[in-house]
């Protein structure tokens, strides 16, 4: 997108020249008599002037010429009369809102201008006198020297458990966190309360997670609406150049509860108990331990390699697992485990997930989905799941998740 808006500009580079030398209004043309008017001295000849307040409306606009620095706002101001309404608008059609002031003075848009975009600005005006009319200025913005990218959850259309957060993962770090989150625009079917937090993802990069203050009422319906489009992330972090949007909905209110001191995984569904399951957990002592607290399943991967060497536990293990479902980016999941066999529901001797019989997990697998939280119990965890580890929010208190928002 960018690309194509730096082409562009060539093609409204005459439209920001003329708009740079010309007024930016029509001259009103001067007024002739054919004949005389009555008056001492008037003949056929003598040149009527406009009354005063029917000059033409004189309107400036901010920023005006080329390639000027991107992140502020559009602003129009009028002398001498009034803005009726203005429009701004990209090369590709996309218009930035505003609202004329009460005066009729001025005209501030709501979104900023974006890096490497070419604008028209048409301001419709009303004199003093009561004519209208209408006046046009063009200017464009430098392109940016480092573009920051999104990756987001969930996805667009998806059905996701009770516990499951919106989630941006940023390219470059964001040091204008404030800045950001103002433009992150959450909605939802019922008024859900929630607030955003600031974090370190697993993968080091910056973060920020939108949560209800308690699980999700299914049913809902959410759309984010993050208006990023010319907003500044900040040193190091560069330009957002496209905005993103998503909307989802809720299923139903499934918790896998999961007590590793009496090896069980029980899945309530709407309150109700539908099944016990006897499982293994991460052998007590050591880095197998598994984690505690309410972890979040983040994805069904189905038949994967799980190879030890990748969670720091040396060559402990490397083999094909079925119906494996993550629970956090550290390597903790819940899977079909047949080599545990003897171990389900008595002791846990797994390297630090939550293992089971091919019959259960595949049955568990088949009932569950992403965003359904598993909340895990035992005296001997190696911690607390962190926010940044998969979806982790839920362990804090909603105090000290609130804390976490630029914007208290």
């Amino acid at each position: 997108m960018l690309r194509t808006r730096v082409l562009a500009h060539a093609r409204v580079r005459a439209a920001v020249v003329a708009a740079a030398t010309a007024a930016l209004l029509a001259p009103v043309a001067a007024c002739s008599s054919s004949s005389s008017s009555g008056a001492p001295g008037a003949g056929a000849d003598t040149k009527v002037t406009p009354g005063a307040d029917d000059r033409p409306v004189k309107v400036t606009v901010t920023p005006t010429g080329e390639r000027v620095p991107a992140g502020e706002p559009v602003r129009v101001t009028a002398a001498g009369g009034r803005l009726t309404s203005v429009t701004v608008a990209d090369d590709e059609g996309h218009k930035l809102a505003g609202k004329v002031a009460a005066d009729g003075r001025s005209w501030v848009s709501d979104r900023k201008a974006a890096p490497g975009t070419a604008y028209m600005v048409t301001a419709a005006t009303r004199t003093g006198g009561g004519t209208a009319r209408s006046s046009r200025a063009a200017f464009t913005t430098a392109p940016a020297d480092r573009v920051n990218k999104v990756d987001w959850r969930p996805g667009a259309d998806a059905t996701v458990g009770v516990a499951q957060p919106i989630s941006l993962v940023f390219d470059n770090p964001v040091k204008n966190r404030a800045a950001v989150e103002k433009q992150l625009r959450i909605t939802t079917s019922n008024n859900t309360e929630g607030s955003w937090g600031w974090m370190t993802d697993w993968s080091g990069r910056d973060r920020v997670d939108w949560r209800p203050k308690a699980y999700w009422k299914p049913g809902t319906e959410v759309t984010l609406n993050a208006e990023l489009n010319g907003t500044d992330s900040g040193a190091a972090g560069g330009w957002f150049v496209r905005d993103y949007t998503t909307t989802f909905t809720i299923g139903a209110r499934q918790i896998a509860k999961v007590d590793l001191d009496r090896h069980q995984l029980t899945l309530v569904r709407d309150g109700k108990t539908v099944r016990r399951i006897p499982v293994s957990g991460g052998t007590p002592g050591g880095d197998k331990r598994s984690w505690r607290g309410t972890a979040v399943l983040m994805a069904k991967e189905g038949t994967i390699n799980m190879n030890s060497e990748t969670v720091g536990l040396g060559d402990a293990y490397d083999k094909m697992v079925e119906h494996s479902m993550r629970l956090t980016w550290s390597g903790m999941y819940a899977h079909a485990a047949p080599w545990n066999a003897r171990y389900f529901g008595n002791a846990n001797q797994s390297s630090g997930c939550i293992g089971m019989s091919d019959a259960n997990a595949a049955w568990f697998y088949g009932q569950v989905r992403p965003g359904d939280p598993f909340e895990i119990t035992g005296k001997d965890t190696k911690g607390v799941v962190a926010p940044g580890n998969g979806f982790g929010a839920w362990n804090l208190s909603w105090t000290e998740w609130q804390r976490k928002s630029a914007l208290r």
